[in-house]
């Protein structure tokens, strides 16, 4: 086969998780009817590009792990993936935080028993996520029985939407519902 390092490459690079030699070779005996990998064969690449990965002006290295194996990270560069994911963990935003954030979006200023009469659900979670990251803020109280707290968006919010003002969100009626009845495609009149 042309190129076996680089199809083992392949291979490797699309898992998650350790790949084992067994899987490797099934997969090229797949892909190959006449072919045939031995496992001794498959074992030299693997060795190859262990050797390969050594090299200093790569970032990672192919390891043997988990009964397989993985591209991993080098050490020297533990603290930069490190940070990079700890910056990518507090970008995501889970279902229930989006339904949250876009109601108090659209109806700020808005207190918790709103969002969650909107909702059906108890947000106090929910809504102590969106304030460790920033994305909403307290704006006083309610003139209303007990003075329940309400919310508003921030500016962290804007930044991490890309807006720069509550009037560019999309509007509701740029929104129309699908064949489906779900939300998700804006009309031509809203383009």
């Amino acid at each position: 086969m042309e190129q076996l390092e680089q199809h083992i490459e392949a291979i490797l690079f699309a898992s998650e998780k350790p790949v084992e030699q067994q899987e490797i070779i099934d997969v090229l005996n797949n892909l190959q009817e006449e072919a045939f990998f031995e496992s001794s064969t498959i074992e030299s690449t693997l060795q190859q590009l262990r050797d390969k990965y050594k090299d200093p002006k790569y970032a990672f290295a192919l390891v043997e792990t988990g009964g397989g194996y993985q591209f991993l990270t080098k050490a020297d560069y533990h603290d930069t993936v490190s940070v990079f994911l700890r910056q990518r963990s507090n970008k995501k935003l889970s279902t229930a935080a989006m339904e949250t954030l876009a109601i108090i979006a659209y109806k700020q200023p808005v207190t918790k028993a709103e969002v969650e009469q909107i909702r059906g659900v108890n947000c106090d979670y929910t809504i102590n996520k969106l304030l460790e990251k920033d994305l909403i803020v307290i704006n006083g109280r309610a003139e209303a029985p007990g003075k329940p707290i309400i919310y508003g968006l921030s500016e962290t919010f804007m930044d991490y939407f890309g807006i720069n003002s509550i009037d560019d969100l999309p509007k509701p009626k740029e929104v129309a519902p699908t064949e489906d009845n779900t939300i998700g495609e804006r009309t031509e009149e809203a383009e």
